[in-house]
């Protein structure tokens, strides 16, 4: 299943000024205003690096969690006495 494409609302303060800095130095690059496509080219580019990176997370996240999961010990026999009330049935 693919991940829903970014927007602008879902990306963090952080992220938000980043790609405002890139809009900035692409505007600068150009020495003039960006058009909308030049705007949104730049804006396609760093969202798709943006998903990567994300995307890499959390595999990385799955990954750990696959290998942090409890496994039950294969060598140990099944134990009644452990899996029984020391009362007995009531």
């Amino acid at each position: 299943m693919a991940t829903p494409r970014l927007t602008q609302k879902d990306m963090t303060e952080a992220e938000q000024r980043e790609l405002k800095t890139l809009l900035d130095r692409a505007r600068i690059a150009h020495g003039r205003t960006l058009t909308n496509a030049e705007t949104n080219q730049v804006k396609k580019e760093y969202i798709d690096k943006l998903m990567a990176q994300r995307d890499a997370a959390a595999k990385k996240a799955r990954k750990l969690k696959k290998e942090q999961a409890y496994k039950p010990d294969a060598e140990s026999t099944f134990s009644w006495s452990a899996n029984t009330s020391t009362r007995g049935r009531r």
